[in-house]
C-alpha cells in the first residue's frame, strides 16, 4: 500500500470526474508539472488504486438504438449460506454479462444484483441461467427500475 497525499487525492478526484483529460490538462488542474503528474498517475495505477478507465454511456440516449431494456435490482437468498456456497454463487453470477453489479449483503438477503437485460424474455433467460439452475437459490425477489434518478460511480474522497 502506498501513502497518499493531497496531490494524489486531487489526481484521483479529477480522474474520477474525467479520465479523458490529457496529462497536460490534468497537471494544470492539480497544479503540478506534467512530468510529476505522469509519474504520480503511473504510481497510482501500479498500486492498483486506479482499477480501470471506462466510458460511461448514457443509456437513455442509446435507448432509441438498443431498445429501452430492463434494469432490475435482484435480491437473492441462498438455501445454504456457508462461505463456499456464497463464493460459488458469486463466481457464477459475476461472469454473466447481464450482471452489472453484485454485492454480498447482511442482514436480509445474501446478495443484491443489478442486472441489465434487453427485454423480459432476456430477463427470463437470465433467471433460468443463474437462479433456477442453482439448487442452492432459495428465494429471488426482483424490483424493476422505472426511472433512475442518480448514478454516480465516484468514490467519495473527502468531505462533501
Amino acid at each position: 500500500m502506498i501513502t497518499l497525499d493531497q496531490i494524489d487525492m486531487a489526481l484521483l478526484d479529477q480522474l474520477q470526474t474525467d479520465a479523458s483529460l490529457n496529462n497536460q490538462e490534468l497537471a494544470e488542474r492539480v497544479h503540478v508539472s506534467p512530468p510529476t503528474c505522469l509519474r504520480r498517475v503511473k504510481r497510482l495505477r501500479d498500486a492498483g488504486l486506479i482499477e480501470r478507465q471506462v466510458a460511461i454511456l448514457d443509456w437513455n440516449r442509446l435507448a432509441p438504438e438498443l431498445g429501452h431494456g430492463l434494469q432490475a435490482v435482484v435480491e437473492i437468498t441462498l438455501d445454504r449460506q456457508g462461505d463456499e456456497f456464497q463464493r460459488a454463487f458469486e463466481e457464477r453470477v459475476v461472469r454473466d454479462g447481464a450482471v452489472q453489479q453484485c454485492y454480498r449483503v447482511s442482514p436480509g438477503p445474501d446478495f443484491i444484483l443489478i442486472v441489465q437485460t434487453r427485454d423480459m424474455p432476456d430477463y427470463l433467460a437470465l433467471t433460468q441461467r443463474l437462479f433456477t439452475s442453482d439448487a442452492n437459490v432459495r428465494n429471488v425477489k426482483t424490483f424493476f427500475s422505472v426511472r433512475r434518478a442518480k448514478f454516480d460511480p465516484r468514490v467519495p474522497l473527502g468531505s462533501g
